[in-house]
């Protein structure tokens, strides 16, 4: 499997699932470490520029793709899995968060596919760090990805 993370330049490099402990995400609470990851770089795109204000267009940052062996242990929560308008309403944050942490703790999968709560029909990848084969899942390349300054008209 190949998935696709956007970083700033300084993080290109690594994958490491520590600034989503930091702040806690959609699939995370704050001290959990998780990768969040696309499986299109348009959607890693997607993603990213929803966190994003048109004052800041972002000018370093870096397309990774990533490589997952068909080896490692995968898991799928589906649209139909969760609650209606669990992407749009805050109180079904904690259900979501609540399944990514028990993704990590358990360790038994090393990939879990979610739906996107920007992009209907996609789906993001998250990785868990802390799974026996994360060590197999690798970098294979990182480019410069300069934002279509259009996307912020």
């Amino acid at each position: 499997m190949i998935c696709y993370r956007l970083a700033k330049a300084q993080y290109k490099d690594s994958l490491s699932g520590y600034g989503a402990a930091l702040r806690g995400g959609r699939w995370n609470s704050v001290g959990v470490e998780i990768i969040y990851t696309a499986s299109s770089r348009a959607l890693a795109m997607a993603e990213m520029l929803v966190h994003i204000d048109v004052e800041d267009v972002p000018d370093d940052y870096h397309m990774m793709r990533i490589g997952v062996p068909d080896t490692i242990a995968r898991n799928i929560i589906s649209q139909s899995d969760l609650p209606t308008h669990w992407n749009k309403m805050i109180e079904y944050l904690p259900l979501s968060r609540s399944l990514g942490d028990r993704f990590i703790k358990d360790k038994r999968y090393g990939v879990l596919s979610v739906p996107s709560a920007v992009v209907k029909g996609d789906f993001n990848i998250l990785i868990n760090p802390y799974h026996e084969g994360f060590s197999k899942i690798e970098i294979l390349s990182t480019e410069p990805f300069p934002f279509d300054q259009r996307l912020f008209c």
